[in-house]
């Protein structure tokens, strides 16, 4: 923390402009000797920027921000040049002749404005998902979380906590004071019962928010030349998959991602289902079964030739005849989540269906030809993934996050009427410390405030 460091904060090279940033207590040394001076605090300043040998490396504009009302809660500058890489090379060579001066790491600007109390880790947490937002919903989600969303959240939770603390620390230390109520107790039981059901709440909301973050995931399964990788291709507008006629091209799991609604689509195409003497299909075969049954949602397709299984049996294996009557495979233990979704669709309508099998017989009829039934497709898994992500409002947590959560709920659910005031403080006290790690603080003096404001004590 008493390192300069200093870095490219601003998009890849070569661009039209480059932001080099600067933060720490050499920020003033190294404008100094790189710009000539210090600007006022927060007024741009057209400079000529200078190497440590005094040659001009380019003509930008300098600014100065003095701590600790910056971004990190340091000194901080910023060099606004042509961003060219040369350009850039030698001003950051030239900031790095600066003594106490060093590249930064990965991280190192978010992570110094969290140790200097500027951000909580649920907030920086959010600012690494706002970088990596590409969907508008997971954009607003990951703005929200990091405009302070979740620390809201938790800070009233905090304060609650602290609240009921206070209440049994004052019982049976200062049991004398007249403050002090004898149903203290009951009232704690009562706080900690609202304060967990709330944390249910969070938790199953969170739960569908994630899938803002980690996609909404579609298995496209059938047989061999069902139109899955064609499927795939015309949904995603590109060629993904290598499409021919020959059954098993598919040997492994092929991925693409769509925008639909602002929530992330993950559109996987899997082998063809079928017996097989082929030692690396049946491994493509077996990743598609894995495939299906992480999805949340489930496309089987058939083209037609072959009328679909019932779908609703999780696990099950059907077979036809192929036409002609050869005995054949159609679908074989395909396993799926309880609480995934199954839609049937017809390929292939362009292609006049074999005798018996209509296309009312299929949740969705499409032609990756003629590009007829897929706007409806593409509308109705957009409709599906924007209800089971929760909508714009959802707040995804990280796995860090939700395990805290959880083990709080569960100290929560510890706490019995039973048991001495010193043992449920002790429930509390842990329960404190998974929400301070929420947010990277644990406040024991906001406890003793609680305390003696509320409570007269020491007066």
């Amino acid at each position: 923390m008493s390192d300069t460091i200093v870095a490219l904060s601003s998009g890849s090279l070569p661009s039209g402009i480059a932001v080099i940033r600067i933060s720490g207590p050499a920020s003033h040394a190294v404008l100094e000797a790189v710009a000539g001076g210090v600007p006022a605090p927060r007024r741009a300043s057209l400079r000529t920027i200078r190497d440590a040998a005094g040659l001009p490396i380019d003509r930008g504009l300098v600014l100065f921000f003095d701590a600790p009302g910056t971004a990190t809660g340091e000194d901080l500058a910023e060099l606004h040049l042509h961003g060219g890489r040369a350009v850039v090379a030698a001003a950051l060579a030239a900031a790095c002749a600066v003594p106490g001066v060093r590249l930064a790491v990965a991280g190192e600007f978010t992570r110094r404005a969290f140790e200097h109390g500027r951000i909580d880790l649920t907030e920086a947490e959010g600012l690494a998902d706002l970088i990596a937002a590409e969907t508008e919903l997971q954009r607003r989600a990951a703005h929200a979380q990091a405009d302070g969303g979740l620390r809201t959240i938790y800070q009233d939770w905090m304060s609650r906590l602290t609240r009921m603390r206070a209440l049994l620390e004052a019982s049976f230390d200062f049991a004398d004071e007249g403050d002090v109520g004898e149903e203290v107790g009951r009232d704690v039981l009562a706080l900690a019962e609202r304060l967990a059901v709330d944390m249910d709440v969070h938790l199953a909301r969170a739960i569908r928010g994630e899938l803002l973050r980690e996609g909404f995931r579609v298995a496209i399964v059938g047989a061999p030349n069902a139109g899955k990788s064609s499927l795939l291709n015309a949904l995603a507008e590109r060629e993904v998959a290598i499409v021919t006629d020959v059954p098993g091209t598919t040997r492994d799991v092929l991925e693409v991602t769509l925008d639909l609604g602002g929530v992330p689509v993950r559109l996987f195409d899997t082998a063809g289902l079928r017996d097989t003497e082929d030692a690396v299909e049946r491994i493509g075969i077996e990743r598609a079964r894995k495939a299906a049954a992480e999805a949340d949602l489930v496309l089987v397709l058939s083209d037609g030739t072959r009328r679909l299984p019932e779908l609703g049996a999780p696990a099950r294996s059907t077979h036809h005849e192929e036409p002609g009557g050869a005995p054949g495979f159609w679908m074989q233990d395909i396993e799926g989540r309880k609480d995934s979704i199954r839609l049937s669709v017809r390929s292939k309508i362009d292609v006049s269906a074999a005798a018996g099998v209509a296309e009312a017989d299929y949740d969705h009829a499409v032609s990756t030809v003629t590009g007829e039934g897929l706007a409806d497709l593409l509308e109705h898994l957009g409709r599906l993934a924007a209800e089971a992500a929760g909508g714009p409002d959802a707040l995804p947590l990280r796995a860090r996050q939700r395990e805290l959560v959880t083990e709080a709920r569960a100290l929560l659910q510890e706490i019995d009427a039973s048991e001495p005031p010193e043992v449920v403080a002790e429930v509390l006290r842990r329960t404190s410390d998974r929400l301070g790690a929420l947010t990277g603080v644990v406040g024991v003096e906001d406890l003793l405030g609680v305390i003696f404001s509320e409570f007269c004590i020491g007066k």
